[in-house]
């Protein structure tokens, strides 16, 4: 099969979908890989290293001339023009917050495969969990600057000094996003507590931090009494496919501590809280009912060679089983079949109909 990789042209995305390794056993899998000119060259992977392993360096138009096309983030306007009908697109889509992309993918009759609704056989999704991972580390991080006078924070310092009290930070979420801002938040000295609804992760979490990490039920009575009282709420919600869980009014924002930060990281799925609209690594926040907001829809970009090297290790299997054969390999797995939302011109992932009503 011919695979197409392009040039991730999203606002300060360097990410790309596979490293010179990736391409190197693509090629030795049988399959023409075509990468765009420059696709990694900001992270450290530069066009010889992609020759060498095999591939064709292209130009946009002759990598989207390809049968698969493996990218990271979903299509941009002037990605989705080039796509063309029964050709198979695999990477990030998140379309229950993207109803006209998905609209577009429709009717350009694309197979679109999304990294987040692919299942694993514990019903975890494998592909998405990379990703995840980073972006609770990096949500704490976002958090930090966001409390700065600079940015409209209200000047708090998470770790707070010997005398002064550490901020209080909390986190809507307990899955792998949570975790790991969990594992940052209670590293620094915050004051943390951790909300979900699940009573064993719950456990979980208070027999790993003990008296270091709060933990309370996912209710509204218990997620409005903590989020007044926050320094910094991290959105980290997400049900696999679907819309994000709206948890926080406008009312409930506007009673938050002025100059408090929300990190809302279930934006790329529409966002946790009512004020949390879409923004990108160059300009990242924005204050709204005295809250500052940070809701950049690709976080790891941030990091992009890490998130490559992660991502790409993860994506890769999936990769090569879908270009051997694409029918195949989703009649095979059906974990793997739940990352398929478009084909044939319909949304075909159940949880994503249900939420676009299309």
């Amino acid at each position: 099969m011919r695979i197409g990789i392009p040039r991730e042209i999203k606002d300060h995305e360097y990410r790309v979908a596979a490293t010179p390794a990736g391409v190197a056993a693509m090629i030795a899998a049988g399959h023409e890989v075509r990468v765009e000119t420059d696709a990694g060259t900001a992270i450290g992977f530069d066009d010889a290293a992609y020759r060498r392993a095999g591939a064709l360096l292209a130009d946009a138009t002759n990598v989207y001339a390809a049968d698969l096309i493996f990218k990271v983030k979903e299509p941009q306007p002037a990605e989705t023009a080039r796509l063309r009908e029964g050709q198979w697109l695999f990477c990030y889509l998140h379309l229950a917050a993207a109803p006209d992309l998905a609209r577009e993918l429709m009717a350009r009759g694309v197979h679109a495969v999304a990294f987040e609704t692919v299942l694993d056989a514990r019903q975890r999704t494998p592909l998405l969990a990379p990703m995840s991972e980073i972006a609770g580390r990096l949500a704490i991080q976002a958090g930090m600057r966001g409390l700065e006078m600079k940015h409209g924070g209200r000047g708090v310092l998470l770790s707070g000094v010997p005398g002064v009290p550490p901020a209080r930070v909390v986190i809507l979420g307990g899955g792998m996003v949570g975790a790991n801002a969990a594992r940052l938040a209670v590293g620094v000295g915050a004051d943390v507590i951790l909300l979900d609804r699940d009573a064993e992760r719950l456990r979980y979490f208070d027999d790993l931090y003990g008296g270091e990490l709060g933990t309370r039920f996912s209710n509204p009575a218990n997620i409005a009494e903590c989020v007044t009282h926050a320094d910094l709420v991290v959105g980290a919600a997400y049900v696999p496919g679907r819309r994000a869980p709206r948890l926080l009014a406008r009312e409930l924002i506007r009673a938050m501590p002025r100059g408090a930060a929300l990190v809302d990281v279930a934006i790329d799925q529409g966002g946790i809280a009512e004020t949390s609209r879409p923004t990108t690594h160059s300009a990242p926040y924005y204050v709204e009912e005295g809250v500052v907001h940070y809701c950049v829809a690709n976080m790891p970009g941030a990091v992009s060679r890490t998130a490559t090297l992660a991502l790409a290790e993860a994506t890769l299997p999936y990769l090569l089983k879908l270009a051997a054969d694409p029918d195949a390999a989703l009649a095979a797995d059906a974990g793997f079949a739940a990352g398929l939302n478009v084909s044939g011109g319909a949304i075909v992932h159940p949880g994503l109909a249900a939420d676009l009503r299309v």
